[in-house]
């Protein structure tokens, strides 16, 4: 995970919904942002809805801290980004999400990405605090992102540059062992043998190496061919009468 020092701080100025701070808490710990902070949230602070929202990330609202202004939230950040769909009339660099995260982690200094209210979004006196625009390339006949899809976005793009743990695949079992292999070729061919598959007997020899050349191709592993075995010893009994 980076260091809270490399990591942009997330903004959420004037939220309106609990729900939406814990969702918003959800999708930063997931890319591996740590630290929050809260402009004069509309319903106070603490809001008993954002815990189940935030769905485990419980330790990001904890120590989320709540000020009164975002020149407050700010004051210790060198490189901030306004996260908004339009200039609003404030001349800044515009940048996308991705260019964003590349900026931050080669600049100096504190960073943070600062989000608008729900409804409205940042406000034009917001935007000029900031050094630069953040602006999610979006359909230009419907750019509507709720407040987490937003974050989500802006946070993923800064864990492709982080030194993220990647969870690991479920661990593949090993190839069977060649007895195992010889044990199910044998019992295919105990079942085909007196349905009179190898017949004629000319090309006896050239259907069992096909077969053997099948079922040791996929490389199966042991509970693959213990599997099969089962199958194989199921149509070996007489079906059961209705």
């Amino acid at each position: 995970m980076p260091t809270k020092t490399d990591a942009p701080i997330i903004v959420l100025v004037r939220p309106q919904l609990g729900e939406n701070i814990g969702k918003a808490a959800r999708a930063m710990l997931n890319f591996g942002l740590t630290e929050m902070r809260l402009v004069s949230p509309r319903d106070g602070w603490p809001n008993p809805a954002a815990g189940p929202a935030a769905a485990g990330a419980d330790i990001l609202l904890e120590r989320a801290t709540v000020h009164e202004t975002l020149a407050e939230a700010v004051s210790d950040c060198a490189n901030v980004y306004a996260t908004t769909v339009r200039k609003r009339g404030v001349s800044k660099p515009v940048v996308t999400p991705d260019v964003a995260a590349r900026e931050i982690r080669a600049a100096p200094g504190g960073s943070a990405i600062v989000f608008g209210p729900e409804r409205s979004g940042l406000e034009t006196d917001d935007v000029a605090l900031a050094r630069a625009i953040l602006t999610v390339p979006v359909n230009p006949e419907f750019g509507s992102l709720n407040l987490a899809q937003a974050v989500i976005l802006c946070a993923y793009e800064w864990s492709k540059l982080a030194p993220m743990d990647i969870p690991t695949a479920e661990e593949e079992l090993p190839p069977a062992p060649q007895e195992e292999l010889e044990g199910l070729i044998g019992h295919f061919e105990a079942l085909l043998e007196p349905r009179n598959y190898f017949w004629p007997e000319s090309r006896a020899a050239a259907s069992r190496r096909t077969l053997r050349n099948m079922l040791t191709k996929p490389g199966w592993n042991s509970l693959e061919v213990r599997t099969m075995r089962g199958v194989l010893s199921t149509l070996e009994r007489k079906p059961r009468k209705p």
